[in-house]
């Protein structure tokens, strides 16, 4: 890999570890859910950094693509997880970690902290993703939970938050290797059964190609999303420029058109309580944590 392309990872894995931190330490029982994403993302640009994805908090049986939009919405007992996403022209560092509001998950939260450090040990050119995987249940199940099965690690690329390779957090029994590039790992534990499934009303979205639209300030939001260079947007960034009613209005259009991908809350069928921990790594001759 190029070495410039390979320092703008490293410079993003550190950004994106630094405002993990310090969006963890504002993740307390009384704050406002919004303000914390909000303040994340300053952290972000203030660092040097550009948002590669809203910053994303999930909480209890929520794993993720959870954005929220009401201010109102204040931390309480939860099992709280941060999801932070970094690019530095186009290249990305993501990382994630999980917060024990209520005192009484500390085992779940450990569990998929553990299950990561196991997964990352395994770590080189050549293993199985399988591998991978095994060294993630190994350790979930060691704490009497179960990791979810279909929610995976995956590729970096420029520009792309997932592609190739899929690291599973579970043994697949599959013979595919591990090559080299950058990937991010991240293992769930759960106390439910481990299948998540898509559950209400989506506040992040992608656009994807380009169609040509009539109204005015549609067209001034379709401009808007495309600055973001087909990384993944939220209402509420629009909301700042537009009001909330051109954006639904504008965001429909889109659907209607088949350019807009919408990713809804990904929520645990039983509802058990999911934790979440995640490391961005450069996979070459040698491994390293971008976002240690």
């Amino acid at each position: 890999m190029d070495s410039e392309i390979v320092e703008k990872y490293k410079k993003a894995g550190k950004i994106a570890a630094e405002a993990l931190a310090f969006g963890k330490e504002l993740i307390v029982k009384g704050s406002s859910v919004l303000s914390v994403c909000d303040k994340v993302e300053e952290k972000i640009i203030s660092l040097g950094g550009e948002i590669a994805f809203p910053a994303q908090i999930s909480m209890d049986s929520i794993a993720a693509h959870y954005c929220p939009e009401d201010d109102e919405l204040k931390f309480g007992d939860q099992l709280v997880s941060l999801d932070v996403g970094v690019h530095v022209d186009g290249y990305i560092g993501d990382n994630a970690c999980s917060v024990d509001l209520g005192g009484d998950n500390s085992d779940l939260v450990k569990a998929s902290r553990e299950a990561l450090k196991a997964a990352i040990d395994t770590v080189k050119v050549g293993v199985k993703l399988s591998s991978i995987g095994k060294a993630i249940e190994d350790a979930i199940t060691a704490f009497g939970f179960n990791p979810v099965r279909n929610l995976s690690g995956h590729g970096l690329d420029s520009y792309n938050v997932h592609c190739t390779p899929t690291i599973p957090n579970f043994d697949t029994k599959e013979d595919a290797v591990l090559e080299k590039g950058v990937i991010a790992i991240e293992p769930f534990a759960t106390s439910g059964t481990g299948m998540i499934h898509e559950k209400g009303e989506p506040s992040v979205f992608s656009l994807f190609g380009k169609k040509s639209v009539r109204v005015g300030f549609v067209r001034n939001i379709q401009k808007e999303i495309e600055s973001y260079n087909g990384l993944p947007f939220t209402t509420r960034w629009l909301a700042k420029k537009f009001s909330m009613g051109q954006v639904r209005y504008a965001l429909n259009q889109f659907k209607q058109l088949d350019i807009l991908k919408e990713y809804p809350p990904l929520v645990e069928k039983t509802y058990g309580l999911v934790s979440q921990a995640e490391h961005s790594l450069l996979v070459d001759d040698s491994v390293e944590v971008l976002t240690r």
